[in-house]
């Protein structure tokens, strides 16, 4: 007999995805999965990073810094302008995928905030 794999051995199960649920969004951070419309988005492993850090602070403004150093996990460079290109990037697939809708909203010298809405 293996050792722990008596009568108090628990099965591993796994836990059910947490769906996150925004407007005409449904987010699956355990899938990397963005659907808009019932439409899967399709996010690379690093948009779906910037995507998620946003949605996870809906409607509060995130300024470059802090999203660059959630996502790249480091502080950011003056010139580096990756913050900026990803996002553009979501932007351009949730357009794709919702055309009714802006999700991100940008802060001019600040950041960005993620409030969906119908234009």
């Amino acid at each position: 007999m293996l050792r722990g794999a008596g009568p108090t051995a628990a099965p591993l199960a796994r836990r059910p995805s947490p769906t996150l649920r925004v407007a005409n969004l449904k987010i699956r951070p355990e899938e990397f999965e963005v659907l808009a419309d019932d439409r899967r988005v399709g996010l690379t492993l690093r948009e779906f990073q910037v995507f998620l850090a946003l949605a996870e602070r809906y409607d509060r403004v995130v300024p470059r810094p802090e999203l660059y150093a959630h996502v790249w996990g480091g502080p950011m460079t003056k010139r580096d302008r990756s913050v900026d290109v990803f996002v553009r990037k979501v932007r351009r697939k949730l357009a794709a995928s919702a055309p009714d809708w802006t999700y991100i909203h940008t802060h001019f010298g600040i950041g960005y905030r993620f409030t969906p809405e119908r234009p």
